[in-house]
């Protein structure tokens, strides 16, 4: 006999609906899956056969194959073993299939036949959704996730015997509810603060320059200036995420694996800040099998720290430099291509040379030329995509034993969404996906950011001085268009465009 059940499988960190097919026919005992499934998939055979006879079923002496539709398509993870035993009892005749095509099935079955998580629900309940079926029906550990899709039914159960006795109709599920947007108005409180910062009044403004453009940052200091602290708390100055920013956010740390089970979606902007003996896979993402997201991806719509930036392996930090351009990565393998977001800030972090103490106070022990060998450890490339240089001084005595003086983040916070108001009010018109004065490109640099006389006098000073690129050029302005919006100014103005000039000093990497 044959039967077949609904799920669905992960391509990126969007999902694909996957046919369950089940074919039971006469023949030497074999249980034989196809359509491309991985190890996980290929080992669910002996929990299926367990999960079966433990509740309470027979699991039938013949021959099974089992199909995953379409066959071109990798399946991995255990979220396919429920859909699995329940195409192989309705083809045995021991489970009615007449409601379970309204359905699709995720979960992964334990011996005695409960039901276990899985990972990437969301992308799976969106696919259900856009399908137009009625609902899914997936572990009690998942249902809150799943729930935060509007308009499906989400059906929790806790074991195989509950899934089918629903299917029977000898049992009623009602559908889990949750109220999402009372969930989304919350806010983390006691989070880590602007106002805790001594001194650095020079940091604080450019980090709120490159919040409200969405700028790239690199700061150059000596240990203990603060340049971890601040780039800590530059997500508490960036605007809150939209429902459709925590939606893509939450989708890949859904696929990951990371997502609290208690918070279905991600509402504070990620702060990513991987070591600096990370390897290419874990930074940009891939891995064996369907590739995953990588600290890129898991930075998205947040921001991404690079402490101790000439310490990572340059050709890690080269496979960035894409990505910072395009907003996204593409991993590619002999079958497939797999796209993953990467819409983040950059935040980097060095030491001024290699024995740490080239500051104010004068007693660095490098030559001149061993600081510029130590700084010289990242390309020219790859600062042509930094927006902003910043040195971070050690802090004076007075500013490190005075109380902190500066602004709390909420109240910088306002100034940065207004600016970031202005982007999108400015932008949305073009159609063209830009949100942000970083995103911009040169026919729209060209259309935004034009200079008086004066202005651009003042540009052709520093294109000299400083040796700009035409990419640290049009970084130029967009940072200065980003200034004129803090002060809501309709034009770039001369007192803008020298602050953003100052903001380009690449000189001692060169």
């Amino acid at each position: 006999m044959f039967a077949k059940t609904l799920s669905g499988a992960l391509m990126g960190i969007e999902a694909s609906l996957v046919e369950v097919q089940c074919d039971v026919a006469r023949g030497l005992p074999s249980f034989i899956i196809v359509g491309l499934p991985d190890k996980e998939v290929q080992e669910s055979r002996e929990r299926i056969r367990s999960a079966i006879k433990n509740a309470g079923y027979e699991f039938p002496p013949k021959r099974i194959t089992a199909n995953l539709a379409p066959a071109d398509l990798r399946k991995e993870g255990v979220g396919l073993d429920l859909p699995l035993a329940l195409a192989i009892l309705q083809a045995t005749g021991q489970v009615e299939g007449g409601r379970a095509e309204e359905y699709l099935f995720l979960g992964e079955l334990s011996l005695d036949g409960s039901l276990r998580p899985v990972k990437g629900v969301l992308p799976i309940a969106l696919a259900a959704k856009e399908a137009g079926l009625r609902g899914v029906i997936l572990p009690e550990g998942n249902a809150l996730e799943a729930a935060v899709i509007e308009g499906l039914e989400v059906l929790p159960v806790g074991s195989l015997g509950e899934a089918i006795a629903f299917l029977s109709g000898e049992l009623e599920i009602h559908p889990y509810r949750f109220d999402w947007e009372e969930y989304f108005r919350r806010e983390a409180a006691g989070g880590p603060d602007f106002s805790e910062i001594r001194g650095q009044e020079q940091a604080k403004r450019a980090l709120e320059i490159a919040a409200a453009g969405g700028h790239n940052v690199l700061m150059v200091g000596p240990p203990g200036s603060g340049k971890s602290m601040l780039a800590r708390r530059l997500p508490s100055i960036l605007p809150r995420l939209t429902f459709a920013e925590a939606l893509e956010v939450t989708k890949v740390y859904s696929i990951m694996g990371l997502l609290d089970p208690k918070q279905p979606l991600v509402l504070e902007r990620p702060f990513r800040a991987p070591h600096h003996t990370i390897s290419y896979a874990g930074m940009v993402g891939g891995g064996h099998g369907v590739p995953k997201p990588g600290e890129i991806s898991l930075a998205h719509h947040g921001v991404l720290f690079l402490d101790e930036l000439p310490e990572f392996d340059r050709t890690v930090l080269e496979t960035l430099r894409q990505p910072l351009e395009d907003r996204q990565i593409t991993i590619s393998r002999a079958a497939t291509a797999v796209t993953f977001p990467a819409n983040f800030t950059l935040v980097a972090a060095m030491n001024p040379c290699a024995c740490t103490r080239r500051d104010a106070r004068g007693d660095c022990i490098c030559t001149p030329q061993e600081v510029r060998q130590y700084r010289r450890k990242i390309s020219g490339p790859f600062l042509d995509r930094i927006d902003i240089f910043i040195e971070v001084p050690r802090l004076t005595k007075e500013e490190l034993m005075g109380r902190p003086t500066g602004e709390p983040s909420e109240v910088i916070r306002e100034r940065v969404s207004r600016a970031r108001q202005i982007q999108l009010e400015r932008f949305s018109k073009l159609g063209l996906g830009i949100y942000t004065n970083a995103q911009m490109g040169v026919r729209e640099i060209k259309r935004f950011c034009q200079l008086s006389e004066g202005g651009q006098a003042l540009l052709a000073a520093a294109v000299d001085r400083f040796a700009l690129s035409a990419r640290g050029y049009h970084r130029v302005l967009k940072v200065a268009r980003t200034i004129a919006d803090l002060e809501g100014a309709p034009a770039i103005r001369e007192e803008h465009l020298a602050e953003a000039i100052q903001y380009r000093n690449t000189e001692e990497f060169n």
